[in-house]
């Protein structure tokens, strides 16, 4: 069962980076502006991160829909849910007001901190499933049970 579970798991997190990636592709600078509103990284490397962001994005999405490198891909989903929600909660308590870049848009806007614990609740949630997918490791209809399947003891 836990399998099946870590199934559902790997499809809802990895449809929500490939979305959120796939968002903000066409738009780059876009991204940009988003990281750079966080105030949180040199400026030197603000580009950097925004445009490789979205990327990395959508190819995690791609290897946890696939069950491609599954706990891997599910490692690095999990820490970038605790970046973000450590992102939102430093301009949250810093009293910042910006919309949060998950999926497109980002920088100022007025009222936005009404929407921060919904967003902070919504990637807890997605890091409990990424942290699930770790743990259970295998699961159903993956690509890894073909790639690497298990050789029985004693052959």
């Amino acid at each position: 069962m836990k399998e099946w579970l870590a199934l559902v798991a790997r499809l809802v997190t990895g449809g929500v980076w490939v979305a959120a990636g796939a968002i903000k592709l066409p738009d780059p600078y876009e991204s940009v502006r988003a990281v750079r509103a966080y105030d949180l990284l040199p400026e030197s490397v603000v580009p950097t991160i925004g445009h490789l962001l979205p990327v990395l994005e959508v190819v995690i999405g791609f290897a946890l829909i696939l069950g491609l490198l599954t706990r891997g891909a599910a490692v690095v989903s999990a820490v970038l849910f605790v970046l973000f929600i450590v992102g939102i909660a430093s301009v949250w308590a810093r009293g910042i007001e910006i919309e949060c870049g998950c999926f497109g848009g980002g920088g100022a806007k007025a009222g936005a901190s009404s929407a921060y614990p919904w967003e902070i609740a919504r990637d807890v949630g997605l890091f409990a499933l990424s942290a699930w997918v770790v743990w259970v490791g295998r699961s159903r209809i993956a690509l890894d049970n073909l790639l690497f399947r298990r050789i029985p003891e004693g052959t």
